[in-house]
């Protein structure tokens, strides 16, 4: 049987990324608020095999963790990623014209190792912040849209370029963009690869707040604060209904909600709250 080790392929990108010894993302965990930062300035944090690999390992891991309640995903100044790396692509070139696995080599990487990362955003029951410190492009703006809440520093650009590559809009991008702002709207930026500011993207609906440069992490961590105020479990339930109620008929999204909200009123977070409520504004017991 003919050895494919060392023919080019998706196996050689994870095994490259694994051999590589450099550090690329950090993760700092602060009373229950991971802090994800991609830290490959040189490269303005393009992701390269290396760099995504860690990215989706480190994510994934982190959301896994009991210790962890908000996830934080920035980048090491001065981008947040300048999307995918252009020798990324070109190797990509060789594995479609030398390698066994045709186009699917490059679908699975685009597939687990992109579509890992965004998948692991969307899909955990913990809140995701985009913390932009800089320009966002491509497969890195991407990442950014799939996190729940996006505070952008002033500095911050949102670059919708797939289309001077030769490329479509991928990794959600499509869905991610034509829910926040239209189709029209969206098509007009990808024929345009225009950049768009953080007011800009603040006036389309795309980011939450645009903040002073220095304020960026203060400002993301106050939202985190915010999801930990919450009573326990509260989010985690709320998250999944909300993701996917864009999705939904109006009887579905209904019916999810009936569902889901019985269980609220069995929680002591609950009750306390009523209660507290009532005192506070002299409302005594009685007939309902």
């Amino acid at each position: 049987m003919e050895n494919t080790a060392k023919t080019p392929g998706y196996r050689n990108l994870i095994e490259s990324a694994m051999r590589d010894e450099r550090e690329l993302v950090r993760v700092d965990v602060e009373a229950g608020v991971a802090t994800v930062t991609m830290d490959d300035p040189a490269s303005y944090n393009a992701l390269s095999a290396t760099l995504c690999y860690q990215l989706r390992e480190r994510i994934e891991e982190t959301l896994r963790s009991p210790d962890v309640e908000v996830l934080i995903l920035t980048g090491c100044d001065p981008a947040f990623s300048a999307g995918g790396d252009m020798r990324l692509m070109e190797f990509a070139d060789t594995i479609l014209k030398e390698g066994r696995e045709g186009a699917i080599g490059m679908w699975r990487w685009i597939r687990y190792q992109f579509g890992g990362v965004a998948r692991a955003l969307t899909g955990s029951d913990k809140l995701c912040i985009a913390a932009l410190n800089g320009p966002a492009a491509g497969v890195g703006l991407a990442f950014a849209l799939a996190c729940d809440i996006i505070v952008a520093s002033e500095r911050a650009r949102l670059v919708t370029a797939f289309a001077k590559i030769g490329l479509l809009p991928e990794v959600g991008t499509n869905w991610l963009f034509s829910r926040r702002i239209g189709h029209h709207r969206f098509m007009e930026l990808y024929l345009s690869g225009e950049e768009l500011s953080a007011s800009q993207a603040h006036d389309f609906g795309l980011i939450n707040k645009v903040v002073p440069h220095e304020r960026l992490v203060e400002e993301a961590r106050a939202f985190a604060a915010r999801a930990q105020a919450l009573p326990e479990g509260l989010l985690s339930m709320a998250k999944p209904l909300m993701r996917r109620a864009a999705d939904m008929s109006f009887e579905e999204a209904l019916a999810m909600e009936e569902y889901a909200e019985p269980i609220c009123f069995t929680t002591a977070a609950h009750k306390e709250a009523i209660a507290a409520f009532m005192k506070a504004h002299g409302i005594g017991k009685g007939p309902v």
